[in-house]
């Protein structure tokens, strides 16, 4: 019989726990990037058209209207209600992409965490 060595034995896995002060250093780091990601989403712009670009609406990262443009054609009385309506669609189309470009930024930093945080994002507006 020959004699068999342990030495290629795999030694037991230990149960490898963050601690906490790399938790909260992760933390920290997460919040400095979500704050710059907050900032850079006040600059960032989307433009949006409504009534086959006879409206074109400019709206930033927090949700802010920049501009609204209306085609000359639509400023008759005759088309006020359907300018109005253009306009309604507009801006909430708007403010749906916005709102995603946003919840898309933070998600890339937040995406690692569970649904705690993305259920308090989700009350700011931002998930």
């Amino acid at each position: 019989m020959s004699k068999r060595s342990f030495r290629g034995r795999p030694k037991p896995k230990k149960n490898k726990r963050p601690s906490a002060g790399g938790l909260m250093n992760q933390m920290q780091q997460m919040q400095e990037q979500m704050a710059n990601a907050q900032s850079a989403l006040e600059n960032e712009t989307i433009t949006v058209t409504a009534g086959g670009g006879a409206i074109s609406i400019v709206i930033t990262g927090h949700q802010r209207i920049q501009s609204i443009t209306v085609d000359p054609d639509l400023l008759t009385p005759e088309d006020a209600e359907m300018l109005q309506d253009m306009l309604v669609a507009g801006v909430n189309a708007a403010i749906e992409q916005s709102q995603a470009m946003a919840a898309e930024r933070m998600e890339g930093i937040t995406g690692g965490l569970g649904g705690g945080l993305s259920d308090m994002l989700g009350g700011l507006g931002l998930g």
